[in-house]
């Protein structure tokens, strides 16, 4: 990749009146921030309908958009609701953060509502993208549908035998009974769509990439595992084999249970990948640069049996490797993406990130704990990397220093050649941007010097995540002014 500078920030974090950020105006307003800012890529999370405790990461569908991202405001735009209406919710009374039982409770009413008037008007638009989304639409709309009618239960709960076993006759009865509910969920989609498609143009057409991330791994509850379980280790009920998580380290006695299905390899080898490759392609059509989350997966994954408690008796299982890119290439040919290798690099991953060639990923809070052995030290680094001050998952700059050890904390300001005046988190953003790295990125929350109330998320835990959100005010001429100079001044803008 080019040198440049980038920014990471969730469309959920965008401000907004309705409670959470849209891809409407405000996501623009952002957009021209970047612009005026010298930043080249904009990073945000990944944009899929979320499940309980609203993880980005535990997705209903790896094909689908996030409905609380649709603009409302477009929606009034188009006569399909009106501003009184919108006004007569209660989206929350903290512009700081995301309020998800408020947003869940309204903003599918609003939708219904949507939907009810957009039926009245032309559906040619309509019946083309139900055309042309078709293979994962169908699927994901009736498993809506069906969910709902379940009181949202995952399939693997579901009382009709049939229909949690995806059997044809079945699926066929559904369709016709919940036919309109099931239209309406590809209404949303369509609207996502249509929304997404006008936002990354105007993104694109001020010179800003987006770089959006693809978990590795799908959620158990999702309308993948259930129209697809030949390509995930399942028993014949279901059931899970074995499922994904990480082992015992220093920071967990007893290893991360993430609970998601494992793949079956050898079918999806069997198929040429080619429900991967579907998938990788669909995600070029959201993003022009994909982060791919947990990479080490495809040169070894942990499994472990279910069900566990923990994550102790897991075993490490040889993945796709490099044969899995060959033939992607093949068949999509040269796609954008960045590997999310942070953690203990075993040496099968460090060879299949030299045999693809993807750009890593260097974290600065993690550089300065163990001196000059540390891989994480910018003079470390080769030119095809990108570094981050820190990311969703680490807590903010600020809040790392007022809980950091002393002794790493004097490193860091020695390291980075930090004056007494300088603020700590401008300093780790200048040693960023001044290394050899490609591309460095750059959360908010670290560009306006935010504390550890900011946090995005604490993995491992539920309640309290990914409800930040940013303020209307935050975006200053002052603030751009001084992101472009230091983007000058390191080579990653054109003056």
């Amino acid at each position: 990749m080019a040198r440049s500078a980038g920014v990471l920030l969730s469309i959920t974090s965008l401000p907004s009146p309705y409670g959470i950020g849209t891809i409407g105006k405000e996501a623009r307003k952002f957009a021209d921030f970047l612009k005026a800012s010298g930043q080249k890529i904009w990073q945000i999370l990944p944009v899929g309908p979320t499940s309980y405790g609203d993880s980005p990461y535990q997705s209903f569908s790896t094909y689908a958009g996030n409905p609380y991202m649709i603009d409302l405001d477009t929606l009034c735009d188009e006569g399909l609701i009106t501003k009184e209406e919108l006004d007569s919710y209660d989206w929350g009374d903290d512009d700081g953060k995301v309020d998800y039982e408020k947003i869940y409770n309204n903003r599918f009413e609003v939708l219904r509502t949507a939907y009810k008037n957009f039926k009245m008007g032309d559906q040619k638009k309509f019946s083309s993208f139900k055309r042309k989304n078709c293979k994962w639409l169908k699927n994901y709309a009736l498993y809506m549908a069906v969910k709902k009618s379940f009181d949202m239960a995952s399939w693997l709960e579901w009382p009709d035998e049939e229909i949690k076993m995806h059997e044809e006759k079945a699926v066929e009865h559904y369709q016709r009974k919940y036919k309109d509910e099931v239209d309406f969920w590809k209404f949303v989609q369509f609207k996502f769509y249509e929304q997404w498609e006008s936002f990354r143009a105007y993104v694109n057409g001020l010179g800003i990439k987006i770089l959006g991330d693809m978990p590795i791994y799908v959620a158990m509850d999702s309308a993948d595992t259930w129209a697809n379980p030949e390509i995930f280790q399942l028993y014949d009920d279901g059931d899970p084999i074995a499922v994904a998580g990480c082992p015992p380290d220093y920071f967990s006695a007893t290893g991360q249970l993430w609970g998601n299905p494992l793949y079956d390899w050898d079918y999806l080898k069997e198929t040429d990948y080619e429900w991967w490759f579907e998938r990788i392609k669909a995600a070029s059509r959201l993003y022009d640069i994909t982060r791919i989350d947990h990479f080490r997966a495809f040169a070894s994954y942990y499994s472990i049996p279910y069900p566990a408690e923990n994550a102790i008796n897991g075993e490490w299982i040889e993945g796709p490797r490099i044969k899995f890119f060959e033939m992607m290439e093949e068949a999509l040919g040269k796609i954008d993406i960045v590997a999310e290798d942070l953690g203990t690099l075993t040496p099968d991953v460090t060879e299949l990130m030299e045999q693809t060639g993807y750009p890593g990923m260097k974290v600065l809070e993690f550089a300065f704990d163990s001196g000059e052995e540390n891989d994480y030290l910018p003079h470390k680094y080769t030119e095809n990397c990108v570094v981050y001050t820190g990311t969703h998952d680490n807590d903010t700059v600020m809040g790392w220093a007022e809980t950091a050890n002393p002794n790493d904390l004097r490193y860091a300001r020695e390291y980075c050649k930090m004056p007494e005046d300088e603020p700590f988190n401008w300093g780790l953003i200048r040693v960023a941007y001044e290394s050899k790295a490609d591309t460095a990125i750059v959360p908010m929350q670290d560009i306006l010097g935010l504390g550890k109330e900011s946090r995005m998320n604490t993995p491992s835990t539920l309640g309290d995540n990914w409800t930040w959100r940013l303020k209307s005010d935050a975006l200053t001429k002052e603030l751009a002014d001084k992101l472009k100079s230091m983007s000058v001044n390191s080579g990653r803008l054109e003056d």
